[in-house]
């Protein structure tokens, strides 16, 4: 399996900087795991004799199972920025799951998900400290995806054509940033509101408006990071905002400080 390129950042925050301070990648499922999987990431770091380092990530609209050495557990979508502190040495894996790519291995709506997480067991039946201590004692990178592969096959459900559908409008809203209401995608895909959000509600996790709003955030965010844009007001136009202080305060409320804050660090 090779490794997919680690760009576009996917939501770290101050992607150049923090590829000083870890090593990140990314590997695509096999074929049979490609419906619900995005990919495998898998993050090493040695800080030994450093100061730690705080890394932070906006929200994707998608569910992660985060393997550590201590801990494994499914993690829904946060609606505020992740932040993670890293010290020593240690590494993660993790499974990225499809937007609605793991509602068919539970059957319950992953918005019961959000902002929460819970413990690997309490989905598939595994002795979770001996699965553990086996992935990172694996030798390589293909080992640990062997094994975890392994493992959702033990749990694999059948093909769900709805959460295909709720792929599909995730990934429009993601590539057409110029979309600013829900009304749009609707009638892209010819589906009503109403269903499109109970979709959203039991596949994704958060409603469709939050995923667009969500997106254009991002994508600001990454555009700042690439200092192609330091012109606030211009920025705002760009995204679609009509009032500079509306887009203020969505930036605010997930990257946790201002615009003008975040190009400034």
């Amino acid at each position: 399996m090779q490794p997919v390129t680690p760009m576009p950042s996917m939501g770290i925050l101050h992607v150049q900087a923090s590829t000083q301070k870890f090593a990140l990648t990314r590997h695509a499922p096999s074929e049979d795991l490609s419906p619900f999987v995005k990919h495998y990431w898998i993050v090493n770091w040695d800080l030994t004799g450093q100061d730690p380092y705080v890394q932070h990530t906006v929200p994707n609209p998608c569910v992660n199972l985060i393997f550590e050495p201590h801990t494994s557990a499914f993690y829904g979508l946060a609606k505020q920025k992740n932040t993670k502190q890293l010290e020593g040495a240690s590494s993660a894996f993790g499974v990225k799951f499809k937007p609605g790519g793991f509602y068919p291995f539970v059957k319950w709506p992953v918005s019961a998900l959000t902002n929460r997480s819970i413990e690997l067991d309490e989905v598939f039946n595994i002795d979770v400290s001996d699965f553990q201590a086996k992935l990172f004692s694996a030798s390589s990178p293909e080992d640990q995806i062997e094994m975890v592969e392994h493992l959702l096959r033990q749990h694999l459900p059948e093909p769900d054509p709805t959460a295909n559908t709720a792929l599909q409008m995730v990934e429009y809203i993601q590539d057409n940033r110029d979309i600013t209401k829900v009304d749009e995608v609707c009638e892209h895909f010819q589906i009503n509101k109403r269903t499109m959000q109970r979709i959203f509600n039991q596949y994704v996790g958060v409603s469709p408006k939050w995923v667009i709003r969500l997106s254009r955030l991002q994508n600001a965010a990454e555009t700042i990071d690439r200092c192609s844009h330091q012109d606030l007001l211009q920025l705002t136009t760009d995204l679609g905002y009509f009032d500079q202080s509306h887009f203020i305060k969505d930036f605010k409320s997930i990257i946790g400080q201002t615009p003008e804050a975040y190009m400034k660090l």
